[in-house]
């Protein structure tokens, strides 16, 4: 069994290998992504400009496979006007979290302040007041061969983990597609949330494509992971994603 394989199934200053990092816009019903190349030619814009241009869209229908999924925290600070961002972990409940806000200083510097460290459980009400909220970190292979990110909050967290935990079986051999979208309703929020399919079986030059995407994202994570929580340097976001049109489950 390949490595790939076994990470799914139960599976030192170093850069985060993926391309993308896509979170799902439920007014849009569709994935979205932040374009720093975008955004660098967009310098002295203000930062609506930027924002609006520097989020690509991604519309349906969406089709990738699955590699290896974290755990983290991010968020949007009122009191800061920053967004907050966490380390990635395994899990939750026994690995430790830095919770960081990036933001600007009182000069209108950029700097960050510390939010709070620990498990997850410990700090929770702390990380929630700050606006920040737990998300799940997808690395997968798109159709292009590329090593992207999908972040999941909210309702799409229950969506996703009800897919996954279903069929984890199959995720080492087939092409999950969103095509469509789900309707929810929690009180007087509408929400939407991506529709997980298999759509087909890999080929075999796919899988050995996919073998090696993984094992690049496999080498990243054992340098990454090994670190301790004192030694954690967390960056600075990939998304710029100030809006919460999601929904706390």
């Amino acid at each position: 069994m390949s490595t790939r394989r076994q990470a799914i199934q139960g599976g030192d200053t170093i850069k985060n290998p993926a391309t993308k990092f896509l979170s799902w816009k439920s007014n849009d019903k569709c994935f979205s992504y932040y374009d720093k190349e975008i955004a660098e030619s967009l310098k002295g814009k203000s930062e609506d400009v930027i924002k609006e241009k520097a989020n690509v869209k991604v519309n349906l229908p969406f089709k990738f496979l699955f590699l290896d999924q974290l755990q983290s925290v991010k968020g949007w600070s009122d009191a800061l006007s920053g967004q907050i961002i966490s380390n990635e972990v395994k899990t939750v409940s026994d690995q430790e979290l830095n919770v960081v806000c990036y933001h600007k200083n009182a000069k209108g510097e950029p700097t960050k302040t510390t939010i709070a460290k620990g498990l997850y459980s410990q700090i929770k009400d702390a990380v929630v007041s700050a606006g920040a909220k737990y998300h799940k970190s997808v690395y997968v292979m798109l159709e292009d061969g590329s090593l992207a990110n999908l972040q999941f909050k909210g309702a799409c967290v229950k969506e996703w983990s009800e897919f996954f935990n279903s069929s984890k079986k199959r995720l080492a051999d087939e092409w999950v597609i969103v095509e469509s979208t789900k309707d929810g309703k929690k009180g007087a929020v509408k929400f939407t949330t991506p529709d997980f399919k298999f759509e087909r079986s890999i080929s075999d030059s796919e899988s050995e494509q996919a073998d090696a995407v993984f094992d690049e994202l496999d080498e990243y994570l054992k340098q990454y992971l090994k670190k301790p929580i004192t030694n954690i340097e967390v960056k600075e976001p990939e998304i710029l994603d100030e809006d919460d049109d999601d929904l706390d489950f």
